[in-house]
């Protein structure tokens, strides 16, 4: 795992923004500079920065053994900010200027076992992403009990996966990640999206959860 995009985003007891493994600009017109710019260097950074306050805060209700009444609240806010910072750095790490073709391996077996083909795959992702009512993410992942890949939406970063649910791919379908040059077109965002994902890196990273 310590080359993959999981270990980037904590360090020195702190959540940290991991860098973007390509040039701001390199994804276009899949992703335009400025919305790689606006979404990495301000939206996610938020969501470092909303989990670290929310982790210190419960750090601090727990210290001076009082006001646990504000423990709720915090924990709210640490689960939304720091699910949206897992997802966010796999998402940057999901795209390569240099990905497409096809998965190769262990994982294309997996994929072909689990929705009958490549192909089926692909429209289904998209299909998820696209029909999101409202904003949310797509995320291909392991089931923890049958270990087969599934596609689950998510409405809120922390919502809509069961326990031990492990995500490869995620799609973040929230207007900020394409309306600048998509518009409402998010059928033709998905559809790029699936046509940029790193398999690569997706198969290093089922590796080492099998």
């Amino acid at each position: 795992m310590k080359s993959l995009c999981h270990t980037k985003g904590y360090a020195d007891g702190r959540y940290v923004l991991p860098p973007l493994p390509y040039d701001v600009s390199e994804l276009s017109p899949l992703v335009s500079a400025e919305t790689m710019i606006l979404h990495h260097d301000k939206h996610h950074a938020a969501y470092v920065a909303g989990a670290n306050k929310a982790a210190d805060e419960l750090d601090a209700i727990c210290r001076a053994s009082e006001k646990f009444e504000l423990a709720a609240d915090a924990t709210h806010r640490l689960a939304f900010n720091l699910g949206g910072h897992v997802l966010h750095s796999l998402y940057w790490y999901n795209m390569s200027p240099f990905a497409g073709g096809s998965p190769a391996g262990v994982l294309r077996d997996k994929i072909e076992e689990s929705f009958g083909s490549v192909h089926s795959f692909r429209h289904l992702f998209a299909a998820i992403a696209g029909g999101l009512p409202g904003s949310g993410w797509a995320v291909m992942g392991v089931d923890p009990l049958s270990k087969k890949l599934t596609i689950a939406e998510l409405s809120r970063h922390q919502d809509g996966v069961v326990a031990g649910f492990i995500p490869l791919v995620a799609c973040d379908v929230w207007e900020h990640a394409y309306y600048l040059t998509w518009k409402n077109d998010r059928k033709g965002y998905v559809e790029r999206f699936v046509e940029h994902i790193n398999w690569g890196f997706v198969e290093k990273l089922y590796l080492t959860v099998l």
